[in-house]
C-alpha cells in the first residue's frame, strides 16, 4: 500500500510573508438545500458547528465549516478523521437529499502567515478580489482565482490566511504565492 502524502510535501517559502503547504487536510464537500432547516440541523448535529452564513466560516476545535455557495459547504477536519465524519454526516442527513464527497486528496492547502497587510498585498497581486480588510474581514471566505487557478481563501486571523486549490495546480499556486511574496516585491498597496 502506498503512503499518503500531501501535494508538495510541506513546501515552504519566506519573503514578505511565510508561504507553507499545509500538509494533509481532511476536506469534505457537503451539498444540499441550505435553506432547509432539517439539512442545517443535521449538519449542525453531525459536526457540532453552526452552519455559516453566506461567504462566512465557523470553527469548532480543529474543524472549520466554510460556506462555498448557496448549496455547498466544505468541512475541514483532521485528515485521519475524514471517513468517520462522512459516516456521521451521512447518518444525520440520510432522510434528506444531499451529496457528501471526500475531496481531501483532490485539494491542496497553503498557509500564509506574517504581517496582515503584506498577506493582503500578496493575494491582491494575484486575485481580482477586493482585499481590503473592510471588504474581506477575518473569517469571510472568498472563492475566486489566483492568476488562472480556481481557489478559495480566507483569513483565520489578522496575520494568517488559508488558500485552497485543486491538487493538480498546487505547484503552480505555490509558485505564484512564492513570487508574489518575494522579498523586495512590495508595491505598498496596503
Amino acid at each position: 500500500m502506498s503512503e499518503t502524502i500531501s501535494a508538495l510535501a510541506g513546501a515552504r517559502s519566506s519573503g514578505l510573508v511565510e508561504v507553507t503547504e499545509a500538509g494533509l487536510q481532511g476536506m469534505i464537500t457537503i451539498r444540499g438545500d441550505l435553506a432547509d432547516p432539517n439539512i442545517i440541523g443535521g449538519i449542525k448535529s453531525a459536526v457540532k458547528a453552526i452552519v455559516p452564513a453566506p461567504r462566512q466560516s465557523t470553527r469548532v476545535g480543529s474543524d472549520i465549516l466554510l460556506w462555498m455557495s448557496p448549496d455547498e459547504l466544505m468541512l475541514l477536519c483532521p485528515y485521519g478523521e475524514t471517513g468517520a465524519r462522512i459516516g456521521v454526516l451521512s447518518e444525520a442527513l440520510k432522510t434528506h437529499h444531499y451529496l457528501i464527497a471526500n475531496v481531501s486528496d483532490a485539494r491542496a492547502q497553503f498557509t500564509l502567515s506574517g504581517d496582515g497587510a503584506a498577506i493582503r498585498e500578496v493575494l491582491a497581486k494575484l486575485s481580482p478580489a477586493d482585499m481590503r480588510s473592510t471588504t474581506l474581514p477575518v473569517g469571510e471566505v472568498r472563492r475566486t482565482r489566483l492568476a488562472q487557478a480556481a481557489t478559495a481563501f480566507w483569513f483565520e486571523s489578522k496575520d494568517q490566511a488559508q488558500v485552497v486549490c485543486f491538487r493538480s495546480v498546487a505547484k503552480y499556486v505555490f509558485d505564484l504565492l512564492k513570487v508574489s511574496s518575494a522579498s523586495g516585491s512590495s508595491v505598498g498597496y496596503f
